[in-house]
Order: C-alpha cells, then sequence, then structure tokens
C-alpha cells in the first residue's frame, strides 16, 4: 500500500464559487485579496481558467507564495478544441489537470465516443490529467449514456458532480436501481464535485451540521470514489482532487427568483467551509 495516503487529497476551492461572496466571507474584491483568503482557510488549491498572459506571473507568484495546487476548467465541443486548449495549459506551465465539460450534449454513439477517446488521448500525450465531469448540457448530461460511455472506454477518468444527476431525474429519494447505476461510475472517478442537489434546485444548503436529508447520498457517493481511487494502482505524484464548488446566484437559490436574482438564501462560503471539512473528515475515515 502506498506510503502517505494522508497527503494525497487535494481540497480545491472553485474560483467561480468566489464570485458574489457575503455573510462570513467578508468582501474579496482583487485576485490576490481571494487567493489570499482561499489559502489562510486551509484549501489545498484553486480550481479556476488559465489566467491571460496579463495575470499569469500574478498567479504564479501567488500560487507559489501560497503552496497551492492549481487546475484548470475547459468546454471544448472538438479534439481541435481540447488541443488548443492543452497548448494554453502547457504555455502557463502551472497546470496540475483539466476539469473538461465536453460541449456536445446531443452527440452520441460512434460519434461520442470518438470525441472522448480523442480527448483521453490528447491528455496522455500532454502529460495533463484530463477529467470528463458528469454535467447536464454536456456529453454525459444523461447517466445511462455516460456508463455506456466507460463500458467502451474504461480508462476514461471522470469528475463526478452527481448533482446535475440528481436534480435531472428528480432523485428525491434514491432507489436501488438509481444507486446501482451511481455506483458504477464511481471507479473512475478522477475528482469529484462537491455540490448537493435535493432532486428539484441542483445547488442546495447542506445545513450548518450537515442535516440535509440528501447529504448523505452525497458523502456515501464521495466516500466510495475515494475509495475506488485508493484501491486502484497508483502512482506516488498523483492526488484525489476534490473542488469546493457553490456557484453564485443566479446558479444559488435566492429570494429575488422573480427580480434580479442576486439575493442569496445562504451563506455560500460557511457552507464551503462546512464541506472542505466534511471532505477531509470522509478521506480520513478511509483510512482507518
Amino acid at each position: 500500500m502506498m506510503n502517505n495516503w494522508r497527503n494525497k487529497l487535494l481540497v480545491e476551492m472553485s474560483w467561480w464559487g468566489m464570485e458574489g461572496l457575503a455573510g462570513t466571507a467578508g468582501y474579496a474584491a482583487t485576485t490576490e485579496e481571494k487567493i489570499k483568503r482561499i489559502a489562510e482557510n486551509g484549501f489545498d488549491g484553486i480550481n479556476a481558467f488559465v489566467p491571460s498572459s496579463d495575470d499569469s506571473q500574478l498567479w504564479k507568484e501567488k500560487l507559489e507564495q501560497y503552496g497551492l495546487s492549481f487546475s484548470v476548467n475547459a468546454y471544448p465541443a472538438s479534439t481541435a478544441d481540447m488541443s488548443a486548449f492543452i497548448e494554453k495549459a502547457i504555455q502557463f506551465g502551472s497546470v496540475d489537470y483539466i476539469n473538461v465539460q465536453v460541449m456536445k450534449p446531443f452527440l452520441t454513439g460512434e460519434q461520442a465516443l470518438e470525441l472522448l477517446s480523442g480527448i483521453d488521448a490528447l491528455s496522455r500525450h500532454a502529460g495533463i490529467p484530463i477529467f470528463i465531469e458528469t454535467h447536464r448540457g454536456t456529453i454525459t448530461q444523461d447517466l445511462i449514456r455516460t456508463r455506456q460511455f466507460l463500458e467502451a472506454l474504461p480508462e476514461l477518468r471522470l469528475t463526478i458532480d452527481y448533482s446535475h444527476y440528481v436534480v435531472a431525474g428528480e432523485l428525491h429519494t434514491i432507489s436501488s436501481e438509481a444507486e446501482e447505476m451511481l455506483q458504477s461510475l464511481l471507479p473512475h472517478a478522477g475528482s469529484i464535485h462537491t455540490r448537493i442537489s435535493n432532486g428539484e434546485q441542483v445547488q442546495i444548503d447542506p445545513g450548518e451540521a450537515g442535516e440535509h436529508p440528501m447529504l448523505p447520498h452525497f458523502a456515501r457517493w464521495w466516500e466510495e470514489a475515494m475509495d475506488q481511487w485508493r484501491a486502484a494502482e497508483r502512482r506516488e505524484s498523483d492526488r484525489f482532487p476534490v473542488v469546493i464548488e457553490l456557484g453564485p446566484a443566479p446558479y444559488a437559490i435566492t429570494r429575488d427568483e422573480a427580480g434580479a436574482r442576486r439575493e442569496e438564501l445562504g451563506d455560500r462560503w460557511s457552507q464551503a467551509l462546512y464541506l472542505k471539512q466534511l471532505v477531509r473528515q470522509l478521506w480520513q475515515k478511509g483510512l482507518q
């Protein structure tokens, strides 16, 4: 068994999730302030975007200053899109992995497999891990179809975000049939996004102490993904990234749904800190 499993977990904060924060987060307007807040609150890294040429030096300096890991998101619709994005990531030079939403939601069959296989081949050639996110409005929006992809491409790695499948399937309760389908994807998890759905809204407040009735389901899936990842053969350099990704309004539920949709019901920063703690507890539980 590999040594130092404790250090294999990376809990990253979503840069998108830093938008529009209020409540306990206070106010952090600049890039420097946001990175500092993420680091000082105990996150291991940041999931964001490839910085522009004007901002790249600042990002590199701050990531190094705080010892933060760094991953980015890509939205390709073709292998050409993915290849061009990988070149940008290589030019920046500090990208640990790429989270990918493949923007071809209506592509099926052999064409879909060809695209996914091509993206995976580009990842291996570049030496940068790529994880395909389970996400509405993308090539993986259908749970059944995604499992079929994995049967044909068993080496494909996923970012598991089950909030999309729970809300799309209106899974207020998790049937044995749904559980079996969801469990079947977890051995392919390369990373996790920790959003919780109640089957009606894609992103809900887990509660100050995690009392929401859907949280145990998501915690179970996250823990199983961790266990599956540790059970596979790993290199010393491999890490398991978990992104605390709680989107801003209007992704977050708001009081003014018929208006500007900016007045959030919950405190996303306190929710993010709770989920960070929970993820680390789940990882530690698997080491005992």
